[in-house]
């Protein structure tokens, strides 16, 4: 029983690593996040998103490799 609790939560570890990797990745990669803002009158955070932006996408990537770690480990 307990095994089976700790693979539900590396997995749903490795999941929120890598969508929140991919949700990132696209507000960096495209103008998609600047659109957004700009239609709901917050455009004039667009100049700080890097300083948001990246350090996410690192987290999420370290979430992701954490997740696949243990889910590999107790697989």
């Amino acid at each position: 029983m307990k095994d089976g609790i700790a693979q539900m939560k590396n997995d749903r570890c490795f999941r929120a690593g890598l969508w929140g990797s991919i949700v990132t990745a696209i507000c960096c990669a495209t103008p998609i996040l600047a659109f957004i803002l700009g239609l709901i009158g917050l455009a004039v955070f667009t100049p700080f998103l890097d300083y948001a932006l990246f350090p996410l996408l690192g987290l999420f990537v370290i979430l992701t490799l954490y997740g696949w770690r243990k889910q590999k480990r107790s697989g």
